[in-house]
């Protein structure tokens, strides 16, 4: 009872007894997601998404199957074929890295890739269109990550991937000053 008491999860009061305690609601991440919108939010979820994308393009590398490689290059495909909107590249970059989290074979990796959802890719645009050098950088980036992947090289994706997301911030911090 003490141990139970120590987790709050009980409370005990002279005269009336135990009773078991509310557990408090888990927080909901999904909050914190729509609570970003400065800059530095945009380089912390940058931060958040290398801790886990470059373990997840490793696990992918090592893993990999002909059906997740296929995904993966049908996302690059996508993301090569942009030409509308801003909105179109970033569902076609999302489409990229949740492939590459789908081919971990972990489902976490992908829960969590959707849990963060289209919004956590912080591609910085001046206007509604997409910049084309910006489009090559990334594709080219993908590209290598893709290659790693598909060569099984884990250590190799990881560098892409960290490389690709570093990049990210890079030109991020470039777009808000």
């Amino acid at each position: 009872m003490s141990r139970l008491r120590a987790a709050g999860l009980v409370e005990t009061r002279r005269g009336r007894g135990s009773s078991v305690l509310a557990r408090p609601p888990a927080q909901d991440f999904t909050h914190s997601l729509g609570t970003v919108r400065t800059p530095g939010d945009r380089l912390h979820l940058l931060e958040l998404r290398r801790g886990i994308e470059v373990e997840a393009a490793a696990l992918a590398a090592a893993r990999r199957t002909p059906a997740a490689l296929a995904a993966v290059d049908a996302a690059l495909r996508r993301t090569a074929a942009v030409r509308g909107g801003a909105s179109d590249a970033v569902e076609a970059d999302f489409a990229f890295h949740r492939a590459v989290a789908a081919a971990t074979a972990n489902r976490f990796y992908l829960d969590l890739l959707d849990t963060l959802g289209a919004g956590a890719i912080t591609r910085p645009y001046a206007g509604p269109e997409p910049d084309p050098g910006h489009l090559d950088q990334v594709l080219g980036e993908h590209r290598r990550i893709r290659d790693a992947i598909a060569s099984g090289d884990a250590m190799g994706a990881a560098a892409a991937m960290r490389t690709h997301l570093d990049a990210s911030m890079t030109r991020l911090r470039g777009y808000e000053r």
